[in-house]
């Protein structure tokens, strides 16, 4: 049995975070977070929002794009950094709202390759014939992590949610995934402070983002290029084969270095950190959702989908859509 993207959906908080407004925040600048970055804006969660909040309307988007009943959901997966609570997950907070009772629901934690993650595993729940109509989301409340007085990492991240239906079919949608991590990275970019680690932090207020931006860059456009490799070299096609490339929105130079492996003009490859920021697991199924809906992807066409995350974690999914 196949798996198959049937919908697609999205959510963005109403408030809008400018780089102007970033000026009077910390010592940074319109034109140095453009050149370095490509982002222009990001949208912040209000105060009384939560990851779960998006996350259901991204969800409840995508269940209406794929003309099912929530009741039809058999397995809920969501990708996320910055859950609602330590337990239970978000995924339950979820499957709550959305009044469905019974079905296996859990959180995955791949930071910005999570989607990928959360894809890869819900495929192979389809493909075993243990679901045949799973919930896939990715959504964070970054904003929340940030230290608004840190310019590598405050002008990066936004809130958002993705999410997709993906169900069993007879042909194949999902062609492949493929999966990666080495901890050995860890220091570059991460949270110092935990539940049982370091919790002293949490509770002074410092548990914030922390990277080491040009070390980070250097990984991620070796690793993306060599996940570019795997996956061509597993589905043995050729590079022009593919109609669209929607990978994590980091920042842009990191998007056009996986664009020159591919050799693919950037108006084949869905970039939505201009208007979004960084917003980690939720960043490809934004992004896949807005090409889906503006009519740039169309039925039967190719598409990469490739992340980059802390830990290090990498991953790709190559799909027809």
């Amino acid at each position: 049995m196949y798996s198959k993207i049937t919908g697609t959906g999205s959510y963005l908080p109403d408030r809008i975070l400018t780089n102007a407004e970033l000026e009077s925040m910390v010592d940074t600048s319109d034109e140095w977070i453009r050149s370095r970055t490509g982002i222009e804006k990001r949208h912040i969660a209000a105060d009384d929002q939560t990851t779960c909040d998006l996350a259901e309307k991204a969800a409840l988007s995508a269940i209406k794009a794929a003309g099912i009943n929530a009741s039809d959901i058999d397995l809920i997966i969501i990708a996320t950094t910055t859950p609602d609570l330590v337990f239970p997950s978000t995924a339950c907070l979820i499957q709550e709202r959305l009044d469905i009772h019974g079905c296996p629901c859990f959180d995955v934690q791949a930071v910005c390759t999570g989607f990928i993650y959360a894809m890869s595993i819900a495929e192979k729940f389809i493909s075993s014939n243990s679901s045949t109509c799973a919930l896939v989301i990715g959504a964070e409340t970054l904003s929340r992590i940030i230290n608004w007085k840190d310019r590598n990492t405050s002008v990066l991240f936004g809130d958002g949610a993705g999410a997709v239906i993906l169900q069993a079919s007879e042909t194949q949608g999902i062609l492949s995934s493929h999966l990666h991590a080495d901890g050995q990275y860890a220091n570059l970019l991460n949270v110092p402070a935990g539940i049982s680690s370091n919790h002293e932090m949490i509770k002074a207020d410092k548990a914030f983002i922390t990277m080491q931006g040009n070390e980070v860059f250097k990984v991620a456009v070796n690793t993306l290029g060599r996940i570019v490799d795997e996956t061509l070299t597993a589905n043995s096609i050729k590079k022009e084969e593919i109609d669209w490339l929607v990978p994590h929105q980091a920042n842009m130079r990191i998007i056009s270095a996986t664009a020159k492996k591919l050799d693919m003009s950037m108006e084949r490859v869905i970039v939505t950190v201009d208007q979004h920021g960084n917003t980690s697991a939720a960043s490809v199924p934004l992004a896949l959702d807005v090409a889906v809906r503006d009519g740039r992807i169309k039925v039967g066409d190719t598409i990469l989908l490739e992340a980059f995350g802390g830990g290090f974690t990498w991953g790709s999914v190559l799909l027809r859509y």
